[in-house]
């Protein structure tokens, strides 16, 4: 089905919606969750708690990409849930160390948690990954979105991992200069 058309559904109240939406994008949603907390029982809790979020949220949002926009609901619930529990329990996602990668970028000011700072770090790294080569745009996403380890990110490109390091070490310096050109650092 048509995203456009399972939108409709939410703003409609159907619940047909969610089972679209599960059949569509569950295994994607999946994975995401996947990435970040490295267990399939805490992944699928937090599918289920990204679609209730999207059947909350829509309406009154209307999604412009319906599946980033559960992309993005997905991560942050899995973000949250890899927050709370102990991370050598939990098993061996990626995001630790994918923030930790990141960190050296855009860490150092306790501004950037304040509400607009936060806002206008988040719109410049958007600007940033939006002027970037195609590739390494995807890549930096798959790493630091998406938080894919470096092996499954240089299987996909056909690229060794040494070259995914090079590439990602090269753009968290890109986005450090460029951070600091537009003063968001």
């Amino acid at each position: 089905m048509d995203d456009n058309r399972i939108v409709e559904l939410f703003f409609s109240r159907e619940q047909q919606a969610l089972t679209e939406t599960e059949q569509k994008y569950g295994r994607y949603l999946n994975a995401i969750a996947f990435h970040v907390l490295g267990n399939r029982e805490d992944s699928e809790e937090c599918v289920n708690d990204a679609l209730l979020s999207a059947w909350n949220a829509i309406p009154p949002t209307k999604p412009t990409v319906f599946r980033m926009f559960l992309a993005k609901l997905t991560r942050n619930h899995a973000i949250n849930r890899r927050k709370q529990s102990d991370a050598k329990k939990r098993g061996g996602g990626e995001a630790a160390v994918a923030i930790e990668e990141l960190e050296e970028c855009v860490a150092g000011s306790s501004d950037t948690e304040e509400g607009a700072m936060t806002e206008a770090l988040q719109q410049g790294i958007r600007s940033f990954v939006r002027g970037l080569p195609t590739r390494d745009g995807d890549v930096f996403l798959r790493r630091y979105f998406f938080t894919e380890s470096i092996a499954e990110i240089a299987a996909e490109y056909g690229l060794s991992q040494g070259n995914v390091s090079v590439i990602l070490t090269r753009t968290r310096k890109k986005l450090r200069d460029y951070l600091e050109q537009e003063q968001l650092l």
